[in-house]
């Protein structure tokens, strides 16, 4: 299923700073929807982070992604904030996620149903929020700090990793040993041929130079890793639907 989509950028409130969100809505007015909450990486690209949320929403989620580099004055302050709270698994981060939770959740045109998704830093993040108020986390080459939290009340978890990802060696092996252990529901997969960041589209950073780095956009790994997404989450949020009525 694919629909046009809007694109709106909003202002949520929260204490002590409010922050900016970028939320995505399908053109078609089809009542309540599954919703996914989409975290960006540590680039905090807004040109990237539109492109995620419209392929999102193109599948017919209501989809929000919360700026978390707008709640001050000072970007890098911000940046150095978040990654903070993602190496200690708690902090100013987690409260920015769980009010644009709330907020993705209360919409008039969501269900109340959402998934979190996630790129590098963001997937770290989809790891360490994926509990029971999430139907399914989808990290894209989520950060190793986040594996050794995984829990028992984590959510079904679809994972998408490169070979060649230069910043998270054995990513797919350690993160379903995790999972496994727990006995959560998951699907994991490690893409030959690319590395990190294959999901993105950094416009800031020469392609050249990313290709250096192991850190390349791939289209056709992308849109795979995407269907894979899409199936898991549709699957999970039927079961969520059964298990309620």
């Amino acid at each position: 299923m694919t629909s046009s989509v809007t694109v709106e950028r909003i202002t949520i409130d929260a204490e002590p700073d409010s922050f900016d969100a970028l939320i995505a809505r399908p053109a078609e007015p089809s009542g309540p929807r599954p919703s996914v909450l989409l975290v960006h990486d540590a680039t905090g690209d807004e040109v990237d982070t539109e492109r995620n949320l419209r392929i999102v929403a193109g599948q017919g989620y209501l989809a929000l992604a919360p700026l978390l580099f707008t709640t001050g004055p000072n970007k890098l302050g911000c940046i150095v904030s978040a990654m903070r709270s993602l190496a200690v698994g708690h902090g100013p981060a987690f409260a920015i996620l769980e009010r644009a939770r709330v907020t993705l959740a209360d919409d008039a045109q969501s269900t109340g149903d959402v998934a979190i998704v996630g790129f590098c830093m963001g997937g770290g993040f989809a790891l360490l929020e994926g509990d029971a108020r999430y139907v399914a986390a989808a990290p894209f080459y989520g950060s190793l700090t986040s594996y050794r939290r995984v829990r028992a009340d984590t959510c079904p978890v679809v994972a998408s990793f490169g070979q060649r990802d230069p910043l998270l060696p054995f990513g797919e092996r350690r993160l379903r040993r995790v999972l496994d252990k727990h006995g959560i529901t998951s699907d994991i997969k490690t893409y030959p041929g690319v590395g990190h960041s294959f999901a993105n589209q950094i416009d800031a950073v020469p392609d050249r130079v990313l290709r250096i780095a192991g850190m390349h956009y791939d289209a056709d790994v992308s849109a795979d890793a995407w269907g894979r997404v899409f199936a898991f989450f549709a699957a999970r949020f039927a079961e969520h639907d059964e298990h309620r009525a």
